[in-house]
């Protein structure tokens, strides 16, 4: 029987009519001239949107793309092509190229295509996905968004209500035999406020999602939960004051304040850039490079989470990393590629965006465990300081760690108190250093609510971020006002 006619790839054996002895012969060709290792990654994605804005639908659609990308690895050198025309003769021609791009000098190795192998487990079991749901009860549900938003308060002038989903579906096949598909559901709602009072104009914006349908959601009716909060923070921005400037201790909120350690410490912990030597964090495996109090771990197995997977774009399961433990750093998030170089063990993060590219190390779900402290007490321990709960834009440099963050969400805190609400704060620091400045780490951890997209060398991915209270004591942070 040939690989592509077992029960779990019939969508793809269907739709593109490839055999087993097909894939054979493209992954020879690939294998052909010295190449140690290729594969094949087919992948078809249906895709939803739509958006109200001033209470008027302003966009909808629903796309369809497919296609296939052929990687060839020699040594240090990828070719990668890839095709949206996904036939025998386009198959031959992506392999073709990818192997001249990748030429080596070793020795030739013939294709091993196995049996198809599912996933070992499914994270994101789903009765009926979100694409098959009338396009008119999503946009119901946009305009009770609207709807709920408007009622907090008289001073909300627009909202902007945007929801998305998508199911993609895709097949691994490499030449060490594993071949496996999966079937990926997303779905994200997302509220945008603007509230204005006199000639003061402030935002604030919410929402969440996961690997779900939309049942996610309209469940527990979350979609009135995001719509309010989005307007609320809206409201609160009106009498936010300016933020101060200057060195003092700052208080992370939990979950969605997770996105500093992600940009921070996340990416300077990617298997590429700490072979390359352009990490902060490069040669330093087993080195303290946090408090005692800090562990960090990425972990692509939470059921229905954003950034979960069951197995990653190369094939491999994902897994539960620890990358800092008690502030010693254990480990490296690796693709193939990488981890073949480095001799190091996979961890299930080799990721890509789409067919058009090649994979490379990537986070799942990133965030810091619960320590012992009360998150009250936390904010009691700081005499004056700064509150962060929400981030918006921010960016860091993987070379030294040097990153700058915006709080869209952030307080004063004085003799122990929460006080004022202050607008145009920034967080100012570097990664290896700031992680070695916490102090109270507390027992409220918690993820965020799903709405993170991770960038990196023009590479989309969905993924996720957590953080429990935290305390980092002498950061710098920009502002407006000494």
């Amino acid at each position: 029987m040939s690989a592509l006619s077992e029960p779990s790839d019939d969508f793809f054996a269907s739709r593109y009519a490839l055999s087993g002895t097909d894939l054979d012969r493209v992954l020879t060709r690939v294998l052909g001239r010295s190449v140690d290792y290729a594969d094949l990654y087919f992948e078809y994605t249906e895709s939803e949107s739509a958006s109200l804005e001033e209470s008027m639908v302003k966009r909808a659609g629903r796309s369809v793309s497919q296609g296939v990308g052929v990687r060839a690895t020699a040594g240090e050198k990828t070719g990668y092509a890839y095709s949206d025309d996904i036939t025998l003769e386009r198959l031959a021609d992506a392999a073709t190229a990818a192997r001249a791009i990748a030429e080596g000098t070793g020795s030739v190795v013939p294709a091993r295509v196995g049996s198809p192998r599912p996933p070992a487990r499914n994270l994101y079991p789903v009765e009926r996905y979100a694409g098959e749901i009338p396009l008119s009860e999503k946009i119901d549900l946009l305009a009770e968004v609207d709807r709920i938003a408007r009622a907090v308060d008289p001073r909300i002038r627009n909202v902007i209500a945007s929801f998305s989903c998508s199911k993609k579906r895709f097949l691994v096949v490499t030449s060490e035999g594993v071949i496996v598909e999966d079937t990926q559901p997303l779905v994200r709602l997302n509220v945008a406020c603007i509230a204005e009072d006199g000639g003061n104009r402030q935002s604030g914006s919410y929402g969440g999602g996961g690997r779900a349908g939309l049942d996610f959601v309209l469940g527990d009716r979350l979609f009135e939960f995001y719509a309010r909060e989005a307007a609320r923070q809206a409201i609160l921005n009106l009498s936010a004051v300016d933020a101060p400037a200057g060195a003092m201790d700052v208080v992370l909120g939990p979950g969605w304040p997770g996105i500093l350690l992600h940009e921070a410490v996340g990416h300077g912990l990617e298997g590429d850039f700490n072979r390359k030597g352009t990490s902060a964090f490069s040669g330093r495996l087993g080195q303290k490079v946090a408090s005692d109090l800090c562990t960090v771990v990425d972990d692509g197995t939470i059921p229905g989470r954003r950034g979960s997977i069951n197995v990653d774009d190369e094939g491999t399961p994902s897994s539960r990393t620890v990358l800092i433990e008690k502030g010693i750093l254990r480990a490296y998030l690796q693709d193939r590629l990488n981890a073949r170089l480095m001799k190091m063990p996979l961890t299930g993060n080799g990721r890509r965006e789409s067919y058009g590219h090649h994979p490379m190390p990537r986070m799942t779900n990133t965030f810091m465990l619960a320590g012992g402290d009360d998150p009250e007490e936390i904010i009691r321990s700081v005499g004056r300081g700064l509150y962060a709960v929400a981030f918006g834009g921010g960016q860091v440099d993987i070379t030294n760690g040097k990153f700058v963050f915006s709080a869209s969400e952030a307080y004063m805190i004085e003799n122990g108190r929460v006080t004022a609400p202050v607008k145009g704060a920034t967080l100012i620091g570097n990664g290896p250093d700031v992680l070695t400045r916490v102090s109270r780490v507390g027992n409220d951890l918690k993820l965020d609510a799903g709405i993170g997209t991770c960038g990196k060398d023009g590479q989309s991915v969905p993924v996720g971020v957590g953080l429990p209270t935290i305390r980092i004591d002498g950061m710098t942070v920009g502002g407006t006002r000494p």
